[in-house]
């Protein structure tokens, strides 16, 4: 974790000095859904470049997360799927991005591993297509299985619908998909949240990410 000079509530600007040029980013969301849409403005309205950034999807052209990649920003991608954004293939054609492409249950797993401490596992998925090439394989009952490896990050940028001043973290439905395993696997998390409550005003059966995994609560607005 890196040192916080703010509270968990944080200004944007104050969550950006977080990020450092060359960081792997989390950013969670699956399309338009439980993606921190204004932590990624505020990014993409910042001078951080080189960077690797670990998503689903990277957006449209120049829309949300693809202004990174429209402005220069992005050396890596690790994901699974950019058919919405024809400029992902170009600067990979033109050798100006590095991409890795993950089946998307396999995308899951992998940031979950990191966050669970675990080195990666074994599946049958991708096993004799383009994906497998260069992955180590293992037999396993008269199948071959091949290695995922852990997916690591240096910072999570994610949502969630409530906060608790604390930090722990509650979403909405199926908005919730990538956000709580990206927070257990970075090393800083930064949480974009729409509310934020006293502590102990949240349903403890409804808290999804303990407080302990959240570095930084920025409140977006309306």
């Amino acid at each position: 974790m890196r040192e916080i000079t703010c509270s968990k509530l944080c200004s944007f600007n104050e969550a950006m000095e977080l990020i450092k040029d060359g960081d792997r980013i989390f950013i969670s969301g699956f399309g338009n859904a439980g993606d921190p849409k204004q932590l990624i403005k505020a990014l993409v309205e910042t001078d951080k470049k080189e960077l690797t950034i670990i998503s689903n999807d990277l957006g449209s052209p120049n829309i949300g997360l693809g202004q990174l990649l429209t402005k220069k920003k992005i050396k890596g991608l690790i994901g699974t799927y950019y058919n919405w954004n024809t400029e992902v293939a170009d600067a990979y054609n033109a050798g100006e991005i590095t991409v890795e492409l993950v089946p998307q249950g396999s995308f899951a797993e992998g940031i979950r591993a990191a966050g669970i401490g675990s080195a990666g596992f074994y599946t049958k998925t991708a096993v004799g297509t383009e994906l497998a090439k260069g992955k180590d394989t293992k037999e396993f009952n008269g199948e071959t299985y091949l290695l995922q490896e852990a997916i690591t990050g240096d910072v999570a940028l994610i949502c969630a619908d409530k906060a608790d001043e604390l930090g722990n973290l509650v979403y909405h439905k199926t908005a919730r998909n990538f956000n709580p395993v990206m927070a257990m696997a970075a090393k800083t998390v930064i949480a974009e949240v729409g509310e934020i409550v006293p502590a102990g005003a949240l349903d403890p059966e409804s808290i999804v990410t303990p407080h302990i995994f959240v570095d930084a609560i920025v409140l977006r607005s309306c």
